[in-house]
């Protein structure tokens, strides 16, 4: 079976503003209030954790301070685990998307650099897990995007044949998976980093979810 793997934040799922808010109460407990603001630092929230603690910190003049960035991530993992999707929405028309693949006969199946737990707490809450045939977080197994093996295990889980997959994600970590797994990756232009898309030159890029039936059949057949 061939098969799409989507990533989650920033290309199923805008999940910015919770995850923003995760990190802000990291830096109300400092002393410091929030340090990171939902619109203007969208795109760093959806890098992870320890990457909005880093900027938080840069900001306070403390960013070599390695033992607050390691005391607060599992305390940034707490809060966002409290209040996972009071702010999270599907990107428009992604999970039509998923239901037309799957009518062609594409298994379709997640991997994500979020934890397994919070990832598959987050899709059960959005009401969406059981459209996805397999779903990879970042604890999963002893690697992570880009090691190619990622992807690779989420396709197979999902049924597939992991030479014959393709990647749907939002950062240059997915562009590499799928360079460093050999197949093709396609990339959302309507994410917090949408415009620096086509410089990282994927097979193809993704203005509207419409449209991703079609590159899908170009470019796996």
């Amino acid at each position: 079976m061939k098969t799409v793997i989507f990533d989650l934040d920033g290309t199923l799922a805008d999940t910015s503003g919770d995850l923003i808010e995760a990190a802000n109460v990291c830096f109300r407990d400092m002393g410091a209030g929030d340090m990171l603001d939902p619109a203007s630092d969208a795109g760093i929230a959806l890098r992870g954790g320890r990457a909005m603690l880093m900027l938080g910190l840069q900001r306070m003049d403390r960013a070599h301070d390695k033992d607050k960035l390691d005391h607060y991530y599992p305390v940034l993992l707490e809060a966002y685990a409290k209040d996972i999707d009071s702010r999270t929405v599907m990107y428009p028309g992604a999970m039509d998307a998923v239901e037309v693949l799957k009518t062609l006969g594409y298994g379709v199946g997640i991997a994500t650099n979020k934890p397994q737990g919070l990832a598959e707490e987050l899709l059960k809450r959005l009401g969406v897990r059981d459209a996805f045939a397999s779903m990879v977080g970042a604890d999963t197994l002893d690697v992570r995007k880009p090691d190619p093996e990622h992807l690779f295990e989420a396709a197979r889980r999902a049924g597939g044949d992991p030479a014959l997959t393709c990647l749907i994600g939002d950062t240059d970590t997915d562009r590499k998976t799928a360079r460093n797994a050999g197949v093709p990756s396609v990339l959302v232009t309507f994410g917090p980093a949408g415009g620096d898309m086509a410089a990282l030159e994927p097979e193809a890029l993704l203005d509207d979810y419409a449209d991703l039936p079609a590159i899908v059949q170009r470019l796996l057949g």
